[in-house]
């Protein structure tokens, strides 16, 4: 069977029945991810207007809580992600272009980052948890300070702990496309799952391009 003859047959056989061609079942996707984006970004919109608000009526806490955190480590994860983003969009690319082994090995480095990034923010929590830099009551920590700084930690266990969590989420998604790769499913006549799974990876790395200056590097 010729490469067009396959091409042609992928298509039919993963386009669904209700699409006039794979062109449109594409386009359609593509248009329900974004709107699926969209509620993602109204919802960390909202805490991103609630840590603005409260920042400008407790200043001296959110200094006292930024001089927390590490920054070297919040720096080296945003490379992570930088790069993450890279290897999707080259991962895309090669789904497009009919290169398999390139489409795997791009996916699997966008996993080794994303594992990167939250092997370093396991290492950040359980350092807040040692020295008691948690939200609300459970605050505890001993070395002074306002005592808003509970409120500030309760930002960024919330921010941080949703932004992680979709992560894990992007990870399980790439590793189901990086298995369908495998299997060879994906060529220039039907790589949706691969393009929608990197639009979803993208705006997690958009997420964290807001949170590291907000919470890291603003005081």
């Amino acid at each position: 069977m010729s490469s067009d003859s396959h091409g042609h047959a992928m298509e039919h056989a993963f386009r669904q029945h209700h699409f006039v061609d794979a062109e449109q079942q594409f386009e359609t996707s593509k248009l329900g991810m974004w709107l699926f984006l969209a509620t993602e970004i109204l919802m960390f919109g909202g805490l991103f207007v609630g840590f603005g608000l409260m920042q400008s009526v407790y200043p001296e806490a959110w200094v006292a809580g930024h001089h927390h955190l590490d920054r070297i480590m919040g720096s080296v994860n945003t490379v992570f992600l930088l790069c993450s983003s890279f290897t999707m969009v080259m991962a895309v690319y090669a789904a497009s272009t009919n290169q398999k082994s390139k489409t795997i090995i791009n996916l699997i480095a966008t996993l080794a980052f994303a594992g990167g990034f939250m092997v370093i923010k396991y290492f950040e929590y359980t350092h807040k948890f040692h020295d008691g830099l948690l939200p609300g009551r459970y605050f505890s920590y001993a070395g002074g300070g306002p005592p808003e700084q509970a409120m500030f930690f309760g930002f960024y266990f919330a921010m941080t702990g949703i932004h992680g969590f979709h992560v894990l989420i992007g990870m399980g998604l790439i590793t189901w496309i990086l298995l369908r790769a495998m299997k060879g499913e994906f060529s220039s006549a039907y790589y949706t799952p691969v393009d929608l799974v990197g639009l979803y990876w993208h705006l997690v790395d958009l997420i964290w391009i807001y949170l590291f200056p907000l919470l890291y590097l603003v005081s």
